[in-house]
């Protein structure tokens, strides 16, 4: 029989969607199981501390943690240095992030908002998870893609999440008029996000860069105090005064060409 110590499992564990407005119960979005699993963790990595501990604190508030909040310990995801791409950062960074997974205790993975490793620079720690033959345990939470979704009543049986658009107007342009294409070709929702405070900006360039027949829908904050989802053809987006977009808020904007 081999001696090999068992590993510990990385755990997923959702946030609520909450991250820069005021916070909803957490119950309205996390179910007693997730909340209880993630207070018996005591090796986290996150995309960010500060907005790791705000959760960990209303975690504490429903069900006590294991340890105190000051003796967990906490590690922030790497960052890429600026201009170079997350993959740059080398295998050997990720394995080390899963060194108390690797000695057999439980480890966390905490994104800022929804479900870690979707929309997420997780995703490349469980990745390695896998490659070090790591158990990845995903715990049942909100994603704002899918919610979105959900909501826009766009094709649900065949979409694609595109993440960010170019910041270049031009190559913007040219970007939306693609996947505007491939959307009518293929009849599949396109699904992008923007930075919260460029969320005007580019609610206001896809209704002059879509087709008046496109459908444009907009959701914003779900699963909060005033959220919505307002999903109309472009020609009755431009009969409209466009909403106001929340500066501080993420949103998902998905189109759907016929």
């Amino acid at each position: 029989m081999s001696d090999a110590p068992t590993t510990g499992r990385l755990v997923l564990v959702p946030n609520a969607l909450d991250l820069g407005t005021e916070p909803s119960p957490l119950t309205d979005v996390l179910s007693h199981a997730a909340i209880a699993r993630a207070a018996r963790l005591n090796h986290w990595v996150v995309e960010n501390a500060k907005t790791a501990r705000a959760l960990l604190k209303r975690v504490d508030a429903l069900v006590p943690l294991a340890q105190p909040l000051q003796s967990l310990q906490i590690t922030e995801l790497p960052r890429p240095r600026k201009g170079e791409a997350g993959s740059q950062i080398p295998a050997s960074a990720w394995r080390e992030l899963l060194a108390p997974a690797l000695a057999g205790q439980d480890l966390g993975l905490l994104s800022d908002a929804g479900l870690p490793a979707v929309a997420d620079p997780g995703a490349a720690l469980v990745q390695a998870a896998h490659e070090a033959g790591v158990t990845v345990e995903p715990l049942a939470g909100a994603s704002s893609l899918t919610l979105a979704l959900a909501a826009s009543g766009l094709n649900g049986q065949r979409f694609a999440f595109e993440g960010y658009l170019p910041q270049s107007a031009s190559e913007r342009a040219q970007r939306v008029r693609e996947l505007e294409q491939r959307s009518r070709r293929e009849g599949q929702t396109q699904l992008v996000i923007e930075t919260a405070y460029r969320n005007q900006a580019l609610l206001e360039a896809l209704v002059h860069l879509l087709q008046p027949d496109t459908r444009l829908s907009v959701a914003c904050g779900l699963t909060s105090p005033g959220g919505f989802c307002l999903t109309r053809r472009i020609a009755d987006w431009r009969r409209h005064p466009l909403p106001t977009m929340p500066d501080r808020l993420p949103a998902v904007f998905l189109w759907l060409a016929s």
